[in-house]
């Protein structure tokens, strides 16, 4: 018996890793550089196909831009661990933290409660709630309606 997608959101720094750096990727990255302990055993916990909202952090840039999905699961890498994550579409429109923390749909989030870990498990009801603020994500292939592109809005 196979287990349920998992959703996740991940964190970066712009002027670190980008969704534009995402993009012009390809699409495919490494998710590495991860110390925290909780937050390794969240990334450990990612199984293929997971998905994962794509959060730029830092001062001027705290926001949801997109979505990855886990195409590789937790390996080692020599500097710690990594799973890999390939770009599934960019959020038709992004969704600041402060949009975020204002809806009452997202109370308890764990964004909210550990802002500084950087690998937060996403709640089911929670991600289709955030899909649904940012009008969901861009082209779909082979993923199902996931807060894909229901709404031509």
């Amino acid at each position: 018996m196979g287990k349920e997608k998992q959703f996740w959101l991940l964190k970066t720094e712009v002027g670190e890793w980008s969704w534009d750096d995402q993009a012009a990727n390809g699409g495919l990255s490494n998710w590495d550089g991860v110390k925290n302990k909780q937050a390794q055993k969240n990334l450990k916990s990612m199984r293929l196909g997971d998905l994962c909202f794509f959060y730029h952090s830092g001062p001027k840039a705290r926001r949801i831009v997109g979505v990855v999905s886990v195409v590789r699961e937790w390996y080692e890498d020599g500097g710690g661990g990594a799973v890999d994550v390939r770009a599934v579409g960019e959020m038709k429109r992004s969704v600041d933290l402060k949009e975020l923390k204002g809806d009452d749909g997202l109370k308890g989030f764990g964004l909210f409660r550990q802002p500084r870990l950087s690998v937060v498990p996403v709640p089911n009801d929670m991600w289709d709630r955030i899909c649904e603020l940012g009008g969901g994500f861009g082209e779909s292939d082979d993923e199902e309606d996931d807060g894909g592109d229901e709404d031509e809005s």
